[in-house]
């Protein structure tokens, strides 16, 4: 799956809330939209999801993450697109 962050994001709406926006790119991704981890910036929790464009990559990344496995090579950081949605709605993409 493809996934251009240009296009992507002249698309987005603005958004007031993490709900918001998390509903907005749910329905969007379905499956592919996946919950990463959270954490908290300047009193702010901040929600770090993934896009994933090649699914048995993805599967095959986290499996070895969490089998505590070495990664050896980049590809499979290219399996996927981090968004970080903020409680207030702010987006940030990256590849």
């Amino acid at each position: 799956m493809e996934i251009k962050i240009d296009q992507l994001m002249q698309e987005l709406p603005d958004f007031n809330t993490h709900s918001e926006a998390k509903a907005w790119f749910e329905e969007r991704y379905h499956d592919r939209f996946v919950l990463g981890t959270t954490d908290l910036i300047e009193e702010t929790k901040v929600y770090y999801y993934h896009i994933v464009k090649d699914q048995q990559e993805y599967k095959d990344y986290m499996a070895a993450v969490s089998n505590g496995n070495q990664i050896e090579s980049m590809y499979p950081f290219h399996s996927y697109s981090t968004v970080e949605i903020a409680e207030n709605g702010g987006i940030s993409i990256s590849l």
